[in-house]
């Protein structure tokens, strides 16, 4: 983005932008929040199961802007819910984690509908309003410049670690409150709108599950014919990437790895030549089926890259794409339970495991039928699951340029 530039974020969200170091300063984080840091609660196991939800770091890490999710519950007593209840707009601080990169890292509370509390590896702070808005410095330490400060303050001792002390010392370069709440707003419209089309997405897959148990698990017919899950579709593995380096900076693609289809291509993701065969290659759109480690089937979303070991690319010329993505995903539970049998150091399933798992086949009409409900579904998750890519590389090109003042929002 250049200077001078009219920004369009997405959807209508417009801002002037224009590049400005005006009105920045510098202030302890401690002196932006009204009461001083927290760390969470511990309690022996007794007290868990009922009472107040309490937030724990698996909400933490998956939840970055928490709303009302489920969560574990912990009995509190009048004194502990006076001083650990959380509020919106309150950060919270991961203490500790089992690496470096968890450690510090940032989660704001957007919503809760009752009383909530957080556990003892968490760090609670409470912005002033007067003096910050929560949403700015969620992104902040979000931003490459509030990761680097937070490294800063990493401790390594059993585990990676902060403390409340180090975290309130931490130096931040920070405008004025109404610019903060400017900038805000537009990462916020960005956020929101990413989060509806997970929703949307979300109510989609639930559709499209219905359907099919409705078809094969509750009302399938007696006609239909047993086939494997492997005669369905081709099941390609992989390459060992490392062995096809690029070439040159032109010559090349991202692998897609087991963490690439959860997190997505970043800039730690290694790089291939796109000189190998054509059908190592991933397109948005394509099935794809992790079946060591980590497994999970997923439609890719992301960017064009290539097939490393350990996933399948699933195709077929016989059947439609929701077919065999369907019958992989009902599946999956089945492979994860025989995945975590395997005495190894890391589960997998076998070609054998394909062989044995069932699918049932309808007749070629009753096939079509079913695939004009369930195509478009598809269709359009393929799609919503584009729009928000976009949205989310949009956001983290504006994050690090709005958070260092490089460009501003006008308001």
């Amino acid at each position: 983005m250049t200077t001078d530039q009219r920004a369009t974020p997405a959807n209508g969200v417009e801002r002037d932008v224009v590049s400005t170091r005006e009105q920045w300063r510098d202030v302890a984080f401690g002196d932006l929040l009204k009461e001083p840091v927290r760390n969470g609660l511990y309690k022996p196991k007794p007290f868990h199961g009922q009472g107040v939800k309490i937030v724990n770091m698996g909400e933490l890490f998956s939840h970055p802007r928490i709303k009302d999710v489920e969560m574990k519950r912990l009995q509190l007593t009048d004194s502990e819910r006076k001083r650990a209840l959380i509020s919106e707009g309150d950060l919270l601080f991961a203490r500790r984690s089992l690496t470096a990169e968890g450690a510090g890292k940032c989660s704001i509370v957007k919503e809760i509908s009752e009383e909530t509390t957080f556990e003892s590896s968490i760090i609670r702070a409470k912005p002033n309003p007067k003096e910050a808005d929560s949403d700015f410095l969620y992104y902040y330490f979000r931003a490459p410049y509030g990761r680097y400060l937070l490294g800063t303050i990493l401790r390594q001792v059993a585990v990676a670690g902060i403390t409340g002390a180090d975290l309130t010392s931490l130096v931040l370069n920070v405008p004025e409150v109404e610019a903060q709440r400017a900038i805000a707003r537009v990462l916020c419209c960005l956020d929101d709108k990413v989060e509806l089309l997970c929703r949307q997405n979300h109510n989609l897959e639930v559709m499209a599950e219905m359907l099919f148990r409705q078809w094969f698990l509750e009302e399938p017919a007696p006609s239909w014919v047993e086939r494997p899950l492997s005669s369905i579709a081709t099941f390609l593995n992989g390459l060992a990437c490392q062995k096809h380096p690029p070439a040159n900076e032109a010559d090349k693609l991202p692998v897609l790895k087991i963490r690439e289809l959860s997190s997505g291509i970043t800039e730690s993701s290694d790089w291939a030549s796109s000189q190998v065969k054509p059908e190592f290659i991933v397109e948005a759109g394509d099935v794809i089926f992790a079946w060591s480690a980590s497994l999970m089937v997923k439609v890719w979303d992301g960017e064009r890259c290539v097939l490393n070991q350990h996933l399948f690319k699933v195709t077929s010329d016989e059947f439609p794409k929701w077919f065999y993505l369907r019958w992989c995903k009902h599946h999956l539970a089945e492979f994860i339970a025989i995945s975590a049998s395997h005495a190894t150091t890391m589960g997998h399933i076998k070609r054998g495991d394909l062989d044995a798992a069932v699918v049932l086949v309808p007749t070629p009409d009753e096939l079509r039928a079913m695939t004009q409900q369930m195509a478009p579904l598809l269709d359009k998750q393929i799609e919503i699951a584009r729009q928000r890519r976009t949205l989310e590389s949009l956001r983290d090109t504006l994050l690090p340029k709005l958070m260092s003042g490089e460009v501003r929002v006008a308001f």
